[in-house]
């Protein structure tokens, strides 16, 4: 049973593949806070499968005295953690301005849920030919999301991923309400892949696997995964943080669903 959208056009990032027959699954931290947290999560993620890091470096965040990110601080971070583990890089832009300084840090960049209406920072990302991971907005419909994702396109970049991360709704059980409908919605109503992040989506730990499953049972086409040495002290998100260990195991799980939808899972580089 084959569950690839054949209209689905691919993104690459590198020698990663978005959209086409592997899934790929992204993680890291939420935010760079040190080296040693930047390198221990990478070298943790790439053993248990990931095949891309994230980690904040400009963080927006609704409580203006939390932690913000390192910005231009993490930079050198990045430099000598992507060298070492070989894994390319996505972190999200917060600002036009910053777009001369990611190129050639980042090999894909983030829009955030925050930004998804922002249509100057599209244009600009537009004119470049980087990937682009547009999160849907927290009250976005699907409808906004697509045509947001199509501001990318038509100013230049066809190189767009779909970002499933929940929505805001009566709902207050869970952080947001992870929106499984959408996933498959736009994989058969248009031709960008679509990955899905459930820690955003739920907001708790415990139930960021359940939902990774149920993701790829949807058609995604990748996930993206928060992972943190030690959650409890995370400067950000620690919540809805998975430890090494569980990312370990929710992978061994995550291979056992998509054998039986005859999709393999991505590997990363040696």
């Amino acid at each position: 049973m084959e569950i690839t959208n054949p209209h689905t056009k691919p993104v690459r990032v590198g020698s990663l593949e978005f959209g086409g027959p592997s899934f790929a699954v992204i993680a890291g931290p939420c935010s760079i806070e040190s080296l040693e947290q930047c390198s221990q999560t990478a070298d943790a993620v790439k053993k248990s499968g990931a095949v891309m890091l994230r980690g904040g470096m400009f963080k927006l965040r609704t409580n203006p005295e939390t932690f913000q990110g390192m910005g231009s601080d993490a930079f050198s971070i990045v430099r000598e953690v992507k060298a070492k583990t070989g894994l390319p890089f996505v972190s999200e832009i917060t600002d036009p301005r910053q777009i001369s300084d990611f190129i050639g840090l980042v090999d894909m960049f983030q829009v955030g849920s925050r930004n998804m209406h922002n249509y100057a920072l599209l244009k600009e990302l537009g004119q470049v030919q980087t990937p682009v991971m547009l999160k849907r907005g927290f009250s976005g419909l699907i409808s906004e999301w697509l045509h947001s994702a199509e501001y990318l396109v038509k100013h230049g970049n066809p190189n767009v991923v779909l970002c499933e991360r929940g929505i805001r709704t009566f709902e207050t059980a869970t952080r947001n309400t992870f929106d499984l409908n959408a996933i498959a919605f736009v994989k058969q109503n248009s031709h960008f892949p679509v990955i899905a992040d459930p820690s955003h989506a739920t907001g708790a730990t415990s139930l960021v696997t359940p939902m990774a499953l149920a993701a790829a049972a949807a058609g995604a086409d990748g996930l993206i995964i928060e992972v943190h040495p030690n959650p409890a002290v995370a400067l950000s998100d620690g919540f809805q943080a998975l430890t090494p260990d569980l990312f370990e195991s929710l992978m061994n799980r995550l291979e056992r669903v998509l054998k039986a939808l005859d999709r393999p899972l991505a590997k990363p580089l040696t």
